[in-house]
Order: structure tokens, then sequence, then C-alpha cells
């Protein structure tokens, strides 16, 4: 969503000055600690409503030449590629080479409410430093000798249209733009896609597109590919037609490009990924808004063929959000709740399973979570990379912070963890949206 200059101060006065009764909640100084509400069983607090949502944003000021994040004991951590144009997720190819997606959003519906205005300033911030000409495309980054600096950096494919998954399957690279999953052809070492590429089936766009990142991964058989697909709303307010077949994961036959629901009431689902013991689809999810600091908790979970996660109508299970008219007890009696929740308006948006052995033993067979941040409650939550350790195929134990900093002393941001990908030397990658960089984490015995 766009929105002129001339918005912005009022924008501002809406969401930040903590003297107005409809942001009143929001500026209490009693605001709960977000890490009651993370694991299988967090607690949730009783729902505030809002007439006008609180906003507090990080305001950017990216990185300083020497800077950069900070990284838990055993490990460190360097810029693997720099001057990026909006990096929002990470795909390490069977050669080892490296494509990262750098994407803006799409323009955006025409403003109707306050609540338009506050998010479309959120939006702004979320692109500022640094532009956005140039974005929208897939870079190639290749590390010959393994010294974690690339030999190679190479625009790899041009001109999409607000790119996010990626997902290879033989000689065929797919890759998710907000309005339609797109096949290419590739060849290995290719360092560049000249080809016009092929709609496999369209997704759910414009002209709203509120939730736009497309998360891809394809099937073990190579036969399938899955898409998250995120509403188009928070609750419904922009109609329940505009949420036809959204707010789900999509299973997509390669072969016809048939498409079948496969799991919904997802509000934002995102890092699609594929449990290494248990082979189970996980995911991670943006939960909604507007419901209190510390409500409702965004969480990852393993995804069930057929099932049901609730939103719009009720949430954590068969939590009944009483906004959302016309009521579906219906529904709300199907719905299940999520695995784990990973604390409040975290933004979850990256998610990778750890087989690897670059990294210490206490990161093996867990899942690393990327927390873009939250824009929606008085003291940040998320705007760090955390590590769920996992036990036979489930999550087992706290969040534990892999990678902070990104904030600093006066929160204000450096970057923005999205994606997180394990490159083929198993080192942790992550892509930083705000600071324009891509940064690679190893173990510090190296």
């Amino acid at each position: 969503m766009n929105v002129s200059a001339r918005h912005i101060p009022r924008i501002a006065s809406l969401g930040l000055l903590c003297g107005s009764i409809l942001v009143l909640p929001a500026c209490s100084d009693n605001e709960p600690d977000p890490t009651d509400h993370v694991g299988a069983n967090p607690m949730l607090p009783e729902p505030i409503q809002y007439l006008v949502p609180p906003m507090h944003v990080a305001s950017v000021i990216g990185w300083k030449q020497e800077e950069r994040p900070t990284v838990a004991k055993g490990l460190q951590i360097q810029a693997f590629a720099k001057g990026l144009k909006h990096p929002r997720s990470l795909y390490t190819l069977p050669n080892g080479d490296v494509l990262v997606v750098e994407s803006v959003a799409p323009p955006g519906a025409v403003i109707k409410r306050p609540k338009d205005l506050v998010m479309g300033w959120i939006e702004s911030m979320a692109t500022s430093g640094g532009g956005t000409e140039g974005s929208n495309r897939i870079t190639l980054l290749r590390d010959t000798n393994g010294d974690g600096v690339p030999d190679v950096q190479e625009v790899f494919l041009d001109h999409l249209n607000s790119p996010f998954g990626v997902a290879l399957v033989g000689n065929d690279l797919y890759v998710a733009n907000t309005d339609a999953i797109v096949r290419y052809p590739y060849t290995s070492g290719d360092t560049k896609i000249t080809a016009p590429g092929t709609v496999l089936t369209p997704l759910p766009g414009g002209p709203i597109d509120h939730h736009w990142t497309k998360s891809l991964v394809a099937s073990r058989d190579g036969s399938l590919l899955y898409v998250g697909i995120g509403s188009n709303s928070n609750i419904t307010e922009n109609g329940i037609q505009a949420e036809k077949d959204r707010a789900a994961i999509w299973e997509v036959d390669r072969a016809t490009g048939r498409y079948r629901v496969f799991a919904s009431g997802l509000r934002n689902p995102n890092g699609l990924s594929w449990e290494p013991q248990s082979g189970t689809l996980w995911a991670v999810v943006n939960e909604r808004d507007e419901f209190g600091p510390n409500l409702v908790p965004d969480y990852m979970t393993s995804v069930k063929d057929g099932a049901f996660y609730g939103w719009p109508y009720s949430y954590y299970g068969q939590h009944v959000d009483p906004r959302v008219m016309p009521q579906r007890p219906d529904l709300v009696a199907k719905a299940i709740p999520p695995d784990y929740a990973l604390s409040s308006h975290v933004a979850p948006l990256g998610l990778a399973f750890y087989t690897g052995t670059n990294l210490p033993d206490l990161y093996r067979n867990g899942a690393f979570v990327g927390e873009h941040g939250s824009w929606n409650r008085k003291s940040f939550n998320g705007y760090k990379v955390v590590f769920v350790p996992f036990k036979d195929g489930h999550p087992d134990g706290k969040p534990q912070d892999v990678v902070t900093g990104f904030l600093d002393k006066d929160n204000k941001a450096h970057g923005r963890p999205v994606g997180v990908a394990v490159d083929k030397s198993g080192a942790l990658l992550i892509a930083d949206d705000v600071g324009n960089t891509v940064w690679r984490v190893t173990s510090a015995s190296q």
C-alpha cells in the first residue's frame, strides 16, 4: 500500500499518542511479559478491542560498516552479501548456490479507513532504507571456495511480481510470485535464467492482496507443491468474499497445476518446511491483530491434511473471536489448536529445520525461526532469530535466542530478519530485509 508523505504525521499521532482513549490499553505500563505466551500451552489473556489499532514501529537506521547482529555463545556471524534490495527469502540449490529472493509488496488497494493509513505507513517503514527500485528479482550467490565470501553475485531472475517462495524439482525451478506459481527451466550451474516462465497455476493476488508473500515447498517425491496463501484482512473486514481460498495452504499438482485446499484457517502461513524425522509439513503462522499486546500468539505448527485452524472465527483452537460476524459455531467446533506458540506479534516469516553439522550440537534436529518483529505493542517483540528444540518430531522446550541485536539500545532498527535457510556447509543464512543484507552464522570454532 502506498501512502503519501502528507499522511505520515496524522498516522503517527493516531498510533503513538498515549493520551488518546482509543489506544489507552496499549500505553499501559503493565504490559505482560511476552515470554509467558510461548510453548505448547501458552497463557491466553483476555482480549482487548480497539477503535484504532495501537502502533509502535521501530524507525530504521540500518547497519554501519562494521556493525552486525549479536549471536549466542558458540556462534559467529558475518555478512554473506550486502547492498541487496529487500531480501525476503532464501533457497539453497543442490550445488551450493544460494538464491536470494528480493521483493517488495505489490501496490495496495484504495485507502478507505484510518487503519489502512496506519498499515500503509507500517509497510512504508518496512521498505525504507534503500528504496524499492531494482527489487522483485532473485540474486544468485556462489561461494566457490567455502570461505563465506561469494565469488559470484549475479541477478538470476528479474522483473518478477513480488516473489517469495522458491522450489526446485529436477530441472524445473518454481517461483511463487504473489499472483502465480511460475516454472522456469534450470540447469545446475546456471547463473542466470533468461527463458520466459510458464504459469503453473494462478494464486490469489490483487487488488487488495493484504498478505502477499507466498511460501513454497515441494513434496519429497516432487509430484506436488505446497503454497501458503495469507488472508486478505485481519478478521474479514474486507468482506468474506475477499477471502476465497485464502488463509490456507494449497496442494498443487505439479503435472497439471490443479490445486486443492490442503489446510485452512491459517491467517498467514509462511516458512513451509518438512520436519526431517516425521516427514510432516510444518509452517509458521502470523495470527490476528488488534486484540491486545499478548493476543493472539503467532505460532508454528504441523499441518494436517483437511484440518481447520480457526481463522477468522476462533483462535488457538476454539477460542471464539467475537468481532467476526456472522459467527460460525459449526466451524469453530472443528478448529484444532496449533502445536507451539511463538509469542504474540513476533511476525514469524522464516522456518528452517537443522540437520547439518556446522553449528554446535545443541542446534541439531530443531528449527530456526526468523521473527520479523512487532508493530502493535508498546514493548517490541520479535526482531530476532530463535531456535526451537525438537524431540521425536515435536517441539521440546522454550525458544532460544540465537541472533539478536537487530534493534539498538534506543529501539531503532538496524535490520529485521525474514527468511532463514541452511547452506550446503551447514551454516545458517538469514535474510535481513531492512538491513539489505544476508547474514551467515557459523560455529565460533571455525
